[in-house]
């Protein structure tokens, strides 16, 4: 009997441990896509001090870059180190963390090449396309879909729909916004890791301006 009770003590330890660890990546998950989230912002900012945003963006990822570096060689720079470790993912650990460098790059870029409604319409699916498909398919996801390095059905429909919904909100379009959502949803699925950042938005864009 207490031997049976001590496996069962000790099954309870383990399964508390796994939902602990569960919950905590949840928490560095919704902090991370927090972020890109808040990028929707841009292209309001951008439309009424274009260069200003832009100058002041990259001096963000000049900063961080730098924070980075001192990070690696164990100088924890104050609030952006700190910030940096609460959202950076378990394959991010003793390396440079490149998603906030993407993520900038990929605005910048979207911002300088296309008319401002197409960039907009770039960095709508990064934010919230990507932003939510993430937190979509850790918290409801179930089916993972095959070769796409652990994506979930319920975290590209996510991405669909945050990419639709804002597209056609954006454009008035539901052509439109279905094509885009529809190619934001196939990029998604890529095994892209950080560099999804760079390529939503230019993809989006691109199509967008296609269109």
């Amino acid at each position: 009997m207490e031997k049976r009770d001590l496996t069962d003590n000790e099954s309870y330890g383990k399964s508390g441990i796994i939902q602990k660890q569960k919950t905590l990546f949840i928490v560095k998950e919704l902090f991370r896509k927090s972020i890109h989230i808040c990028s929707a912002s841009l292209p309001f900012l951008l439309r009424h001090a274009y260069w200003l945003i832009i100058i002041l963006l990259l001096l963000v990822v000049a900063v961080y870059i730098f924070s980075e570096i001192q990070r690696m060689k164990g100088v924890s720079i104050p609030l952006i180190s700190s910030v940096t470790a609460a959202a950076a993912r378990k394959r991010d650990e003793g390396r440079f963390v490149l998603g906030p460098v993407t993520l900038v790059a990929g605005i910048v870029l979207a911002a300088l090449i296309f008319p401002p409604e197409c960039a907009a319409l770039g960095i709508y699916a990064l934010s919230f396309g990507d932003g939510l498909a993430s937190v979509g398919g850790k918290l409801f996801g179930r089916i993972i879909i095959p070769f796409t390095d652990g994506k979930t059905v319920a975290g590209s429909l996510t991405c669909f729909t945050a990419i639709f919904i804002s597209a056609w909100y954006s454009s008035g379009s539901s052509h439109t916004a279905l094509v885009l959502a529809l190619v934001g949803m196939f990029i998604e699925l890529l095994p892209l890791k950080d560099f999804d950042n760079l390529i939503i938005p230019l993809a989006i864009g691109g199509t967008a301006f296609l269109l």
